[in-house]
C-alpha cells in the first residue's frame, strides 16, 4: 500500500491575513525531524498540529431579563417564520441541530410573550439538495402561508435556487449555514442575511492551520458547486500564501457515487495532507483513501462533512483527522437546552446560528414595530451593533421596549452585520476526530472580515 511521503521539517510560514485572523492556540514551530528508520507514519510526513487548547465546555454568558414588559405596539396577525432546512439529501445530517436551534429560539421568544403581543408561528419545510426541486416547492408553500422570513437554506447551492424567489416576494431569507462568498454581492434587495461567515474566513483559517501542522503540499477533493469551489479557492489561497503548494485538486459533481479516479489522482501527487471539501460523499471517499495508506492525521475536513461517523467506519478510521466548522463551540448549557427540544441530537453544527437567526428576526420585528419582511430587514443591522450588549430574546426585547438601542451577541459568537448582511466577525472552530469516529472541539480561531 502507498503512504504519503516524508517531508523535511520546517517552520510554518504564516501570513498576516487582511482578515485579522487571531490564533487562539499557540502555533507549532514545525514538526520534529524525521527518524532515520524510513517510517511512513503521519508524524514522519510532517503533520504535527498544535495541541488542543479548548474544550468547548462551559456556559453561555448570562443575559436573562426579569419580567419582560408588554409591547406597546401589537400586531393583528402573528409573525410567521418558515424554515427551509435539510431533512433529506446530502446535508440531511445538518438538519436536526439547525431545526432544534430554530425551535429553541421560537420557544424562548414565545415564553417571553412573543413578538408585538402575539406568539410567533413557525412552519418547517425540507430543503432537500441540489439534485431535487424540493427547495422550490417548499419555498412556494412557505410563501403561500404568509411567512415574513425564512431560515435557510443550509446549502449555498440550494439557496441560489430560491433566493430570488424569496427576496422577490419581499420576504427575509436568513441562512444559518450559507458560506459562499457569492451572496455578499447578490442583488437581494437587502433581504438576504446570514449568521455563518463567508468561506473567505473558513478558507483562510483551514489553509493556515494546515501550514501550522507542517504540511508543505496539499491535495484536494472538491464538490463542484458554489460551496465547494468557493471554499477550495480560499483554502488554496491561504495555504499557498503561507508557503505551501496545492499539488492536486480533483472535482466531482453532486450525485456522483464513484470517487476512485479522484482519489487516485490526488494520491499520485503525493501530498503531505488532503483537504476534503465535500458533503456526505466523505463516507465513500475516506475508506478509499485510508485503504491506500493515507493516515487519518493527514485528512482535513470542513463543515460540509464534519459529522458523526461512528456507525459508518471501523473504530480508529478517522482518529486524528481534523476539520473546521464556522461558529464558536456550543456551550454546555446551550446543548442541554437543545436536548430538551430534540433528545436524539448527536451534534450541534449550526444550531447556534439557527437560534440566533430566530432571535434576530424577532428582535428586528420588535424594533420595526412591524412583521413585514422589508421592515424587519431594515432593522437587522441595527439590532446587531452599536447599542447595549444582550444575548437572549428576553433581555434584548426588554431593552428595546424600554427605549434602548441593543447590540445582540448570540450563541454563534458576536453578530455584527455588514451592509451586505454578512457577519463582519466570527469564530471558526477546529475539531479533532476520536477513536470512535466522533469529533471533539480542539481550538477556536477568531477573525474579522
Amino acid at each position: 500500500m502507498t503512504s504519503l511521503p516524508r517531508v523535511a521539517p520546517r517552520v510554518a510560514k504564516l501570513t498576516v491575513l487582511s482578515l485579522g485572523v487571531a490564533l487562539l492556540a499557540t502555533a507549532c514551530g514545525g514538526s520534529p525531524a524525521p527518524s532515520s528508520s524510513g517510517s511512513s507514519s503521519a508524524a514522519a510526513a510532517g503533520i504535527a498540529c498544535p495541541a488542543p487548547s479548548a474544550t468547548g465546555a462551559g456556559t453561555s454568558a448570562a443575559g436573562e431579563a426579569g419580567t419582560v414588559p408588554a409591547s406597546a405596539t401589537t400586531t393583528p396577525t402573528p409573525l410567521k417564520i418558515g424554515s427551509l432546512l435539510p431533512t433529506t439529501g446530502s446535508l440531511a445530517f445538518l438538519g436536526p441541530p439547525e431545526i432544534a436551534g430554530v425551535n429553541l429560539g421560537i420557544k424562548e421568544v414565545n415564553d417571553a410573550g412573543g413578538v408585538l403581543g402575539k406568539p410567533v408561528e413557525v412552519i418547517h419545510r425540507d430543503s432537500g439538495d441540489t439534485k431535487t426541486d424540493i427547495a422550490t416547492q417548499s419555498t412556494t408553500a412557505l410563501l403561500g402561508q404568509g411567512v415574513s422570513a425564512i431560515v435557510g437554506a443550509a446549502s449555498s447551492g440550494v439557496s441560489k435556487t430560491v433566493i430570488n424567489q424569496i427576496t422577490g416576494a419581499g420576504v427575509v431569507q436568513f441562512s444559518p449555514a450559507n458560506t459562499s462568498p457569492d451572496f455578499t454581492s447578490w442583488d437581494d434587495k437587502g433581504l438576504y442575511w446570514r449568521t455563518a461567515p463567508s468561506d473567505v474566513l473558513q478558507g483562510k483559517v483551514l489553509g493556515n492551520y494546515m501550514a501550522t501542522c507542517g504540511a508543505q503540499t496539499v491535495g484536494m477533493i472538491v464538490l463542484n458547486d458554489a460551496y465547494g469551489t468557493g471554499l477550495a479557492k480560499n483554502i488554496q489561497a491561504s495555504f499557498e500564501a503561507a508557503g505551501g503548494k496545492v499539488v492536486a485538486q480533483e472535482l466531482f459533481n453532486e450525485g456522483d457515487s464513484q470517487f476512485s479516479s479522484q482519489v487516485d489522482k490526488v494520491l499520485a501527487a503525493k501530498p503531505d495532507a488532503i483537504a476534503l471539501v465535500t458533503f456526505d460523499q466523505a463516507k465513500s471517499i475516506v475508506p478509499l483513501m485510508t485503504g491506500k495508506g493515507v493516515k487519518p492525521t493527514q485528512i482535513f475536513m470542513v463543515d460540509g462533512n464534519m459529522s458523526d461517523y461512528s456507525k459508518d467506519f471501523q473504530p480508529g478510521t478517522l482518529k486524528g483527522a481534523q476539520g473546521t466548522i464556522p461558529g464558536t463551540f456550543a456551550k454546555d448549557d446551550f446543548k442541554k437546552k437543545l436536548l430538551t427540544i430534540d433528545p436524539a441530537l448527536k451534534d450541534y453544527s449550526y444550531a447556534g446560528e439557527s437560534y440566533d437567526a430566530v432571535n434576530l428576526i424577532a428582535l428586528a420585528a420588535e424594533a420595526a414595530k412591524s412583521i413585514k419582511g422589508t421592515d424587519i430587514a431594515a432593522q437587522l443591522k441595527a439590532v446587531s451593533e452599536g447599542g447595549e450588549k444582550c444575548n437572549t430574546f428576553p433581555s434584548c426585547v426588554t431593552l428595546l421596549r424600554n427605549g434602548k438601542d441593543i447590540d445582540y451577541d448570540g450563541q454563534s459568537g458576536p453578530v455584527t452585520f455588514s451592509d451586505a448582511g454578512d457577519p463582519t466577525e466570527a469564530y471558526i472552530g477546529i475539531y479533532d476526530y476520536q477513536d470512535d469516529n466522533t469529533y471533539k472541539p480542539a481550538k477556536e480561531e477568531f477573525g474579522k472580515l
